[in-house]
């Protein structure tokens, strides 16, 4: 592998860890960082350098696809106690209602 091609690599290597480490959510970084880590470990004795390129090239897209990904996860992150507080509001409400309905007593007859 040139020099240039592998200050390249490592370069890309560099900037996925770091893009990946701003998950927010401790799942996402960490599956982000080990799948990562293994790619570039299967492929480090590649010696071809189309096959090179065409693993530089995937690893851009992939690049591309966690800057994309990080705000929306850490956006939804954000959101989901909000929604889950909500829901269990809801169902809290929904539950008291039916069961004051159940438990009510009828009126007496006449």
């Amino acid at each position: 592998m040139a020099a240039s091609s592998r200050a390249q690599v490592l370069d890309l290597y560099r900037v996925m860890l770091r893009e990946s480490g701003k998950f927010t959510s401790y799942n996402y970084r960490t599956y982000a960082i080990r799948r990562i880590r293994e790619a570039f470990r299967e492929n480090k004795n590649v010696k071809d350098s189309a096959q090179i390129q065409m693993l530089v090239n995937k690893a851009k897209r992939n690049l591309e696809i966690i800057r994309r990904q990080v705000p929306w996860y850490s956006w939804m992150s954000e959101l989901q106690p909000t929604l889950v507080g909500q829901q269990s509001l809801l169902i809290t409400m929904v539950k008291s209602t039916v069961t004051t309905d159940l438990f009510k007593r009828a009126p007496d007859p006449p």
